[in-house]
């Protein structure tokens, strides 16, 4: 792993919630970033700083998320995900998560990855793939 990747490294990623990213079932006057969203775009935000930090043919899966939804954001507005490195242990690490719109904090939490080798990773698939069949 590269000696870059160190606790306290923090990056702030826009998003601005769009249509694909809010819930629909309560019709459209009530459409608001959904929370499997707001995860996926976490994860994002996680891996990509990561991939600054770490060596060519690395990448990063998750592997654990404790989230916090506290507010609905509306359709169009933006929100900002801070993500800071809290803890490198070996190849796990760990992110403190904070988001938030113009207005308030929307979401607080944990999200935890794995460093992984790209060809080791990609070769433990293809074979349990062969055992399922």
């Amino acid at each position: 792993m590269n000696d870059e990747l160190k606790e306290g490294l923090s990056t702030t990623r826009r998003i601005t919630v769009d249509p694909p990213r809010t819930i629909d079932f309560l019709g459209e006057e009530a459409r608001v970033y959904a929370t499997p969203e707001l995860l996926r775009d976490i994860e994002v935000t996680c891996r990509e700083l990561l991939r600054g930090h770490i060596a060519q043919g690395k990448d990063s899966v998750g592997t654990r998320a404790e989230l916090d939804h506290l507010a609905p954001t509306l359709l169009g507005m933006d929100v900002d995900i801070t993500a800071t490195l809290t803890n490198v242990d070996g190849s796990r690490v760990s992110f403190s998560i904070e988001c938030r719109d113009p207005l308030e904090v929307v979401a607080r939490g944990v999200h935890d990855r794995v460093v992984v080798g790209v060809e080791r990773t990609v070769a433990r698939l293809a074979e349990k793939r062969a055992r399922a069949g």
